[in-house]
């Protein structure tokens, strides 16, 4: 198993050091002259950039969130810039061939010698009249050379697609990063349940997943959060797992603001895979002390419906998995039941449960395209409603972004997900 997973970071790192000289070849090497200041500069970020990025990874488990802070900003940035460098670098091979070919326009000047007769050329007093005629006769000559004052085309082409690039990956990123950072929008969803009570048509439930509070993402995002879930005045709130990236102690003033959400029916929590990774127990002491209820493979019984929820599958290493038959065992199945489990992948026992609708998050969408065919490889659903049998899941893409705080394709949400009863 150990060496199973020191080939794995091997791999990983040899990929990695590959594409960096990918990127140090096409937008340093190409562009620039030898030992000069540009090529000196683009060479130490090339080296340094990677290993803030590793560092970001490393992250709480190797520092306090006080020294992470200095290069998780600049660490995990780099990881998205790279990704979309690689892509735009590629799509500029297919180009530079036919940038090479294209007719360009060379600027010229007379050669120094080009013309100025000598003494020699004029005819001397007294020759004969043929003569003198035969140096008059126009004389063919060579056209003057000509001198290229362009840049090479190999180079200026290099520079093109190194330019283009550059700004491509740094645009993509930039908006990205501030689509997380302006916060999650609104979504809305109406959901369909053959059970639910005439008198429950239009209970309104506000979901909210993967936070993921953290070195970057702080109290200010989670203020921007409770603001925007309190603007919807939903009937209930669902906080469907990875809250946290770190230990109460670090984070708990950054989550403190969820003390303010507010709903008629309260505010519920289960637990995600992150929040193992840190120690699970304290936040859910913690979130209990917020006025935030945490439904640990448990069950409350609402006046139209079951409101159940399970433990991480994170947690089953620890003893604390999720458990279907004890938070749903026993129940009415006549009624509606609504079941909160972070990990789309456990649709499969909720179908096998008798739940209606299962709650779920942990995809982010992808967060960063193409990442979502490889959350599609992982999870039966990435984002939105699907059905499996009698259980309808819905999936939101979060609320936040883990690592790098960029989404692309793949915005955040806030979802208000609308229950609807046939009957009425």
């Amino acid at each position: 198993m150990v060496i199973a997973v020191v080939g794995v970071a091997a791999a990983a790192l040899g990929l990695l050091g590959v594409a960096h000289w990918y990127v140090w070849r096409r937008l340093v090497r190409d562009v620039s002259a030898p030992g000069g200041r540009y090529r000196r500069a683009g060479t130490v970020l090339v080296v340094l950039l990677p290993v803030l990025s590793l560092l970001a990874l490393l992250g709480g488990r190797a520092f306090p969130l006080a020294v992470e802070r200095w290069f998780a900003w600049p660490g995990y940035l780099w990881l998205p810039v790279l990704l979309y460098l690689l892509l735009a670098l590629l799509v500029g091979e297919l180009l530079r061939p036919l940038l090479l070919r294209l007719p360009r326009r060379r600027e010229t000047v007379a050669a120094p010698d080009a013309v100025v007769a000598s003494a020699e050329d004029v005819p001397v007093e007294g020759a004969p009249a043929e003569d003198a005629l035969a140096e008059d006769a126009p004389a063919e000559q060579e056209p003057p050379e000509t001198v290229a004052v362009a840049p090479s085309r190999r180079l200026f082409v290099s520079r093109v697609v190194a330019g283009a690039a550059a700004g491509v990956a740094v645009g993509v990123v930039g908006n990205g990063a501030y689509g997380v950072l302006r916060g999650p929008q609104v979504k809305q969803v109406t959901v369909p349940l053959a059970k639910l009570p005439r008198a429950a048509h239009g209970y309104r439930i506000a979901v909210v997943s993967d936070i993921h509070l953290g070195p970057i993402l702080g109290r200010a995002h989670t203020r921007r959060i409770v603001d925007t879930i309190n603007a919807t005045q939903p009937d209930l709130i669902a906080v469907v797992g990875d809250l946290v990236d770190g230990t109460v102690p670090e984070l708990g003033p950054a989550a403190r603001p969820l003390a303010d959400l507010r709903a008629k029916d309260g505010a519920y929590f289960v637990t995600g895979n992150h929040e193992y990774f840190s120690g699970a127990a304290p936040w859910v002491d913690f979130v209990r002390e917020l006025g935030v209820h945490p439904l640990e493979n448990a069950r409350v019984e609402l006046p139209w419906f079951d409101l159940a929820g399970v433990n991480d599958i994170a947690g089953t290493s620890q003893g604390q998995g999720p458990d279907y038959a004890r938070a749903l065992g026993d129940r009415d199945r006549g009624r509606t039941a609504v079941l909160m489990a972070h990990q789309p992948v456990t649709v499969h026992d909720s179908v096998r449960h008798g739940v209606d609708l299962q709650l779920s998050g942990h995809t982010h969408g992808g967060q960063l395209w193409p990442g979502n065919y490889l959350a599609e490889l992982a999870n039966p659903t990435v984002a939105g409603l699907e059905r499996y049998g009698d259980t309808q899941l819905y999936v939101t893409r979060g609320a936040g972004a883990w690592g790098p705080p960029v989404r692309v394709g793949a915005p955040s949400d806030i979802t208000v997900v609308t229950l609807a009863s046939l009957r009425a």
